[in-house]
């Protein structure tokens, strides 16, 4: 990667990696203190630590394909292994426990994925998954991703099928009103031929704004192109969701 995009070079790491130089410093120190860089058998890596984890923020970035990201200095079934190796040490750890006093968002969103094992068609009639996210509604931050399931999946199921509504517990959560039955608080109905209180169209309008929190979160999130068509199998869009909630997480805070 030496002369194309490299992470000595502080300018390549905010346009590919939606960080501060610190901060992405602070994630490489992080990861080597986890062993990402240990010794091990067969031949060592060529890119540093530094430009692996650039490498794979840059593919989930801009959704280059393998071989468009090959010439930047290694074989395009390098770029293919450093993904499947740091890509999943950069995902979001699940939050255990939470506050009394928390408020909690969830919503789910579709993300477009090529391989149809994992996916089906959704209501956009293209092969999707559904991911289940979370976010701390003071905060705004991912605090939770449940497992990536096929796009045909509606909220409610997913809600359960996913892990999140273990994860979560009777912590306070508020959610649209795909969530039926679900014991997360939704907006209020309006039955056919009758009006709302003027008390419940008020909770309504405050739910909404409250509630709209996520969805900018996902419009972020989704600044990494990768979210919009995702050619990684199994469960590597799965790992993508994640470390893209990692790198939102880490961009917010500072």
């Amino acid at each position: 990667m030496a002369g194309v995009i490299t992470a000595s070079e502080p300018s390549w790491i905010g346009p590919f990696t939606g960080l501060s130089p610190r901060c992405f410093r602070t994630v490489v120190t992080a990861l080597r203190r986890e062993g990402a860089d240990a010794v091990r058998r067969g031949r060592p890596w060529s890119p540093s630590l530094e430009d692996r984890v650039l490498l794979v923020t840059t593919y989930w970035r801009t959704n280059l394909t393998m071989r468009q990201l090959a010439p930047l200095g290694i074989s395009k079934s390098a770029v293919d292994r450093i993904i499947d190796q740091v890509g999943p040490l950069l995902v979001l750890r699940p939050r255990l426990r939470f506050a009394k006093d928390i408020v909690l968002i969830v919503d789910g969103t579709l993300v477009l994925t090529r391989d149809h094992a994992v996916a089906e068609q959704s209501k956009n009639y293209r092969y999707s998954t559904n991911h289940q996210a979370v976010i701390d509604a003071d905060t705004r931050l991912v605090v939770l991703v449940g497992r990536a399931l096929p796009g045909n999946r509606n909220d409610c199921k997913a809600w359960e099928e996913s892990g999140v509504k273990a994860a979560i517990g009777k912590t306070m959560t508020i959610a649209d009103g795909g969530y039926p039955g679900t014991g997360v608080v939704m907006p209020h109905r309006r039955r056919a031929g009758e009006e709302l209180p003027t008390w419940k169209q008020e909770h309504n309008r405050s739910h909404k704004q409250v509630r709209a929190r996520v969805e900018h979160a996902f419009a972020r999130m989704k600044t990494w192109k990768i979210l919009r068509d995702c050619r990684l199998k199994g469960e590597g869009v799965h790992h993508a969701m994640l470390g893209i909630a990692h790198l939102h997480n880490l961009a917010r805070s500072t």
